[in-house]
């Protein structure tokens, strides 16, 4: 044998140890299990089904095991998957953006630090709605009632502290409002939030585009403004409507606790195949979102940054109790 090609074969050995499957299986995983901590319906929920989807269509993965375990912005699954997933190479969850303001505002004694940073996969904007039988038709006539009677005005979304509560608060500081007294309803998971929306218990909504997409394009919402710098889905901006707050999402996935930096890498390398598939692709422009991938390492310092620029928002905001 070559010395180049026992180099490969030595490294794929490698790869297939820290898997724990043998040499001849080392490019699929036999069973992935994937927690995903939040209720079915919302983003979360989306981004690992449709990833696990990805990974069963290359054959990268055999099957995958999935859990929902939903509350406080995901720190009910962290906690769980912290205290139950250690050291299993096999064993992953799916969190973001939401998960690092859930923290800051819940006080959790578990964190982001406790687990493993694999991959970031996704960005998306936001879009605020209303019901389809609402009264305010844009965005103008929605911040004038809001302004009227700032607790008449609910706003439904994700989990305390996350991405839709956070833009609620920086819409309510942009015009003019209290962002500490926002009436803000958080639900668990996006099918709550969605059937609190279309049967209007809440005056408007907040969430990923993708999540509302099916709705809006069915009629049953209607979008009044997106938080991207440009128009998506000839939705207009917030910026665009004299309200200057763009903001965007993040989701990624992360290993168990306590695993080692080769059973991470050959995580990194499954996922980043999956994202290279013709099925994540289309996930990607079914639903709008934009590809964001980075892994290992940097992924870890890009978490570490957020987590201070989200605190300092969440404190300029006044949402921390």
């Amino acid at each position: 044998m070559k010395r180049r090609e026992f180099a490969l074969a030595a490294a794929a050995v490698a790869v297939a140890q820290a898997l724990g499957v043998a040499p001849a299986q080392a490019q699929s995983v036999g069973t992935l299990k994937m927690l995903i901590p939040a209720n079915p319906g919302g983003g979360w929920d989306q981004t690992g089904r449709n990833l696990a989807a990805a990974m069963q269509s290359a054959s990268l993965v055999q099957s995958v095991q999935f859990e929902n375990k939903g509350g406080a912005a995901g720190t009910i699954g962290l906690a769980q998957f912290v205290n139950s997933a250690k050291g299993d190479p096999n064993a992953v969850m799916i969190a973001g953006m939401v998960m690092v303001g859930g923290i800051i505002l819940n006080k959790s004694p578990v964190d982001l630090s406790m687990v493993t940073p694999i991959a970031r996969l996704t960005s998306e904007y936001e879009v605020v709605v209303v019901p389809a039988g609402s009264p305010h038709k844009t965005m103008a006539d929605l911040v004038k009632a809001y302004k009227a009677n700032e607790g008449a005005i609910s706003w439904g979304g994700g989990s305390a502290g996350g991405t839709d509560h956070i833009l609620g608060g920086l819409i309510a500081r942009a015009v003019g409002a209290n962002p500490s007294k926002l009436n803000y309803v958080a639900f668990k998971g996006g099918g709550e939030a969605t059937a609190a929306i279309i049967g209007g218990h809440v005056s408007a909504g907040i969430s990923g585009l993708g999540e509302f997409a099916e709705h809006i394009k069915g009629g049953r919402m209607r979008a009044l403004a997106v938080s991207s710098p440009e128009r998506e889905d000839g939705i207009p901006t917030l910026r665009e409507q004299g309200i200057d707050v763009v903001l965007g999402n993040w989701r990624g996935i992360f290993g168990a606790p306590g695993i080692s930096t080769a059973q991470r890498d050959a995580l990194v390398d499954l996922v980043k195949k999956a994202t290279e598939t013709a099925a994540w692709k289309e996930t990607l422009s079914k639903l709008g979102w934009t590809p964001w991938f980075l892994g290992g390492d940097a992924y870890k310092a890009f978490i570490d940054e957020d987590i201070k620029r989200i605190g300092a928002i969440i404190e300029s905001l006044g949402l921390k109790k």
